[in-house]
C-alpha cells in the first residue's frame, strides 16, 4: 500500500474498509457518503463548523504558506510587489494572471480610470443615509445599489461582460468610499480626477477642499498604494468565501461584492485594525504595557493584532507595514501609539506564552497606526480594506464562474433538534415555566 495516493478508512461499526483517493493533498468529502453503518443511512458527513480544514475550491490566485510566513500573488512574492509594483499593476496581475507589458498596463489603467465616475443618482442614494451612518454600512448599500444601474451584469457567463464589471467595480469603489467619508463630515462630494493615480485620486476625493486641484503628498500616496497591494487578496478568507458563496447562486457581481463588503465589516475581519487602535489607546502609555501583557495572559482582555488563522509565523505583510509606518511619520509626524505598539511587540516576542501559541503580529497590528497618522477616522479603516480587496474578489469571482466543479453553495448540517412532535392548539399549551423540558429561548 505504500506510495499509493489513497486514504484507507476502517469503519469500526461495520468492520468495512474503504479506500478514498487523495488528489492535491485532499480527499473529496463526498466520498465519505459511501461509508454507512446500514444501507438506509445517508452516509458520513464531514463536520467543520468554520471551514478551518475544508477546501471549497481550487485556485490559482494566491498562495499562502502560513508556517513559513509566505504570501504570493500568482507566484510573485508580496515583498517584491510591495517594493517594485503599484496597486493597479498588482490588480492586473491578480485579475488576469500575468504582469502587464507597457501597452496593456496603459490600456488597463485607462479602462479603470474611465469607470471611476458613478451615476448622479448614487449621490442621492448616499444622501439618504443619516449623517452619523458608518461609512462601511454606506458602502455595503451603495455597492449593492450598483446592481440596479447595470442590468447587463447578470450575463456572468459572457467574458466581455465579466471584464466590464471588473473594471467598473475596481474603478468605482474609491469613489463610493470617498463619498461615504464626505457624507459623514457633511462635506460636498468631490468628483474623480483622471489626471491622478489610483490612490492619488482617492486621496483627492477624500481631502480636497477649496483648492482648484488637490495634490496628494507623494509619500502618503505611495504608502497607501503599498497598503492597497498588501490587501489585494488573501486566499479564501471570510469575505472572499462570502463572495464565492453568494455568487454561486449566479447573482450579479455587484450583489456578491456587497455581501463580501458586509463580511469584511465585522471586527474579526476588516475591523480588526480598529480594535488594535482601541487597545493601544486603552493601554495609554509605554510603561503600562507589562501590566497589559499580564491581563492578556490572564484572559482578562484580548490581545488585538496578534495571531492569525493561517499564519503560524510572522505575517510577511506586517514586516512591510512596520517599515512603512516610519516613512509616513516623516510626513505626518510620529503617531505616539507606535511606541506602545513596539513595546508590546518586543515583550510579546520574548515571552514563551505568546511564542508557544504562535502569536505573532499580523497586518492589522500596524495598519491602523498608519491610517490614523494619515488622518483617517477609525470608521474608515475597513473601507480602506474593501477598496483594494475588490480586485481579489473579482478575480475569485471570475475563477469560480469558470470552474465546472462549482455548484450553488449548499452546506449540510448535523441536526440536533427535536424529534417528531404533535401540534397542540394554543389554548391547550402550558406556560413554558410549567413544562418539565422548558429551556431558555434561543432568540
Amino acid at each position: 500500500m505504500a506510495g499509493k495516493e489513497t486514504l484507507t478508512v476502517i469503519d469500526n461499526r461495520t468492520g468495512k474498509q474503504y479506500e478514498l483517493p487523495i488528489t492535491l493533498g485532499a480527499i473529496n468529502i463526498a466520498d465519505l457518503r459511501a461509508i454507512k453503518a446500514s444501507p438506509d443511512e445517508p452516509g458520513l458527513l464531514g463536520y467543520d463548523p468554520a471551514l478551518t480544514n475544508t477546501a471549497t475550491c481550487k485556485s490559482k490566485i494566491t498562495f499562502i504558506d502560513g508556517d513559513r510566513g509566505i504570501l504570493r500573488y500568482r507566484g510573485y512574492a508580496i515583498e517584491d510587489l510591495a517594493e517594485h509594483s503599484n496597486y493597479l499593476e498588482t490588480a492586473y496581475l491578480i485579475v488576469k494572471g500575468e504582469l502587464p507589458d507597457i501597452k496593456h498596463f496603459a490600456m488597463w489603467k485607462h479602462n479603470i480610470t474611465i469607470h471611476s465616475m458613478v451615476h448622479e443618482n448614487i449621490k442621492k442614494f448616499m444622501d439618504g443615509f443619516r449623517y452619523d451612518a458608518h461609512p462601511m454600512g454606506m458602502l455595503v448599500g451603495t455597492v449593492g445599489a450598483l446592481s440596479t444601474f447595470y442590468p447587463d451584469a447578470t450575463h456572468i457567463n459572457d467574458l466581455e461582460s465579466r471584464r466590464l464589471q471588473t473594471r467598473r467595480l475596481i474603478g468605482k469603489l474609491p469613489t463610493l468610499a470617498a463619498f461615504a467619508y464626505r457624507r459623514t463630515l457633511g462635506l460636498p462630494y468631490v468628483y474623480p480626477d483622471n489626471d491622478l493615480s489610483y490612490t492619488g485620486n482617492f486621496l483627492s476625493m477624500l481631502f480636497k477642499m477649496t483648492e482648484l486641484k488637490h495634490k496628494p503628498n507623494p509619500v502618503l500616496e505611495r504608502a497607501l498604494d503599498v497598503l492597497f497591494i498588501l490587501h489585494a487578496d488573501h486566499e479564501q478568507n471570510c469575505s472572499t468565501n462570502a463572495m464565492r458563496c453568494v455568487a454561486s447562486s449566479q447573482v450579479d457581481p455587484y450583489s456578491a461584492v456587497a455581501a463580501a463588503v458586509a463580511a469584511l465589516y465585522g471586527p474579526r475581519h476588516g475591523g480588526a485594525n480598529e480594535a488594535v487602535i482601541r487597545m493601544l489607546m486603552e493601554i495609554g502609555t509605554k510603561d503600562k504595557v507589562p501590566e497589559a501583557i499580564t491581563r492578556f495572559k490572564a484572559g482578562e482582555t484580548r490581545l488585538q493584532g496578534f495571531g492569525h488563522r493561517i499564519y503560524k509565523n510572522y505575517d510577511p505583510r506586517a514586516r512591510i507595514v512596520k517599515r512603512l509606518a516610519y516613512e509616513v511619520f516623516e510626513v505626518t509626524g510620529k503617531n505616539p501609539l507606535i511606541d506602545i505598539a513596539l513595546e508590546l511587540e518586543r515583550i510579546a516576542l520574548e515571552d514563551d506564552y505568546f511564542l508557544s501559541r504562535q502569536l505573532y503580529p499580523n497586518i492589522d497590528f500596524y495598519t491602523g497606526i498608519i491610517y490614523q497618522a494619515m488622518g483617517f477616522p477609525v470608521t474608515m479603516f475597513p473601507v480602506l480594506f474593501a477598496i483594494p480587496r475588490t480586485s481579489g474578489w473579482m478575480a475569485q469571482w471570475a475563477e469560480m464562474v469558470r470552474d465546472p466543479e462549482q455548484k450553488i453553495a449548499r452546506p449540510r448540517q448535523i441536526f440536533i433538534g427535536e424529534g417528531p412532535r404533535a401540534y397542540t392548539p394554543v389554548d391547550d399549551r402550558p406556560e413554558p415555566s410549567m413544562r418539565e423540558d422548558a429551556v431558555s429561548p434561543e432568540i
